[in-house]
């Protein structure tokens, strides 16, 4: 979620230069403000359970050495 408030932070702040850091900080402190006011909530695309799924390719799957056999590490 972190990366998400930079961005947007980011696309609505800091595409231009700000002259001192007084003037950044009345300025973050301004976005804060706003953005908790306006509590804007983040919609996700898909469940855990569907990524898992959909993303099962990432996950390596670990399967027990059989009966009998030495396991190695």
């Amino acid at each position: 979620m972190a990366e998400i408030e930079l961005s947007i932070l980011s696309k609505q702040s800091l595409d231009r230069r700000i002259p001192t850091t007084e003037r950044l900080h009345k300025e973050l402190e301004a976005w804060n403000q706003e953005s908790n006011q306006t509590a804007s909530k983040v919609i996700w695309h898909f469940s855990t359970d569907d990524a898992r799924v959909k993303l099962q390719h990432l996950y390596p799957v670990f399967e027990a050495p059989e009966q009998g056999s030495i396991p190695y590490f």
